[in-house]
């Protein structure tokens, strides 16, 4: 029997607008799922709108890498740094072959995957398959170009969450951003749902489950883990 697979798209934009400094994926985005996803028996892949290496995110390598931990445990993994060294081009990708689209943040991802419509088109075939559509902090940017059969955007009347205006206020990262995903979230139709900052936040309808910040990733992991499982 063929495994089910979930694939965790990444970001392939390492400038942090005209800041001079770098940025990339959350590391702790995509620890989380590799070994929650993995402990369910799904096989994984990553992608990335270009391919290849995916560029991480200085900041989000340092935060919760204790030792122990998943972001740890992730970093010395020589399969996971391999796979992830070698992203699939998301041209490449169909959404047929997963059970699982994860889409992990970092500020990276403002940048290259909202406009990106090869994801688009896998974001929205997944959806229209029920396959469980997942994105995480600014990950949610993912979802923004891809839409339903009628024209309407995905997250049109669905409840969704992500990286909130006042978190991205209180790291000084406002004006840096090209947008707020709230307000594009919001401005798409989504029935935005704000936890508490930084604190870990989840919501799922139906078949698409988002998180709101860094903080979320494991209790999302672990809600799409039990979500495959049922």
């Amino acid at each position: 029997m063929t495994a089910k697979r979930a694939l965790i798209v990444l970001t392939s934009h390492a400038d942090l607008g005209n800041t001079g400094k770098t940025t990339g994926y959350y590391l702790v985005e995509v620890a989380a799922p590799y070994y929650a996803f993995q402990e369910v028996g799904l096989a994984i892949d990553f992608a990335s709108p270009r391919g290849g290496p995916a560029p991480a995110d200085p900041g989000g390598l340092a935060w919760g890498d204790e030792p122990g931990s998943i972001s740890a445990r992730f970093r010395g993994d020589a399969v996971a740094q391999e796979a992830i060294g070698a992203t699939l081009a998301l041209r490449d990708v169909r959404a047929e072959d997963y059970a699982v689209i994860w889409i992990a943040g970092g500020h990276g991802v403002m940048w290259d995957l909202p406009n990106d419509a090869e994801l688009a088109r896998l974001v929205a075939d997944a959806d229209r398959r029920g396959a469980v559509v997942a994105a995480l902090c600014h990950g949610v940017a993912g979802l923004l170009a891809a839409k339903r059969p009628d024209g309407a955007s995905v997250l049109h009347g669905r409840r969704v969450t992500g990286f909130l205006n006042v978190e991205e206020a209180e790291i000084q990262m406002t004006e840096v951003m090209p947008f707020l995903v709230e307000d594009r979230m919001r401005e798409l139709g989504g029935v935005f749902s704000a936890g508490a900052p930084w604190k870990s936040h989840v919501v799922r309808d139906g078949n698409l489950v988002t998180g709101q910040n860094a903080q979320s990733a494991e209790a999302l992991a672990a809600t799409i883990a039990d979500l495959v499982q049922a």
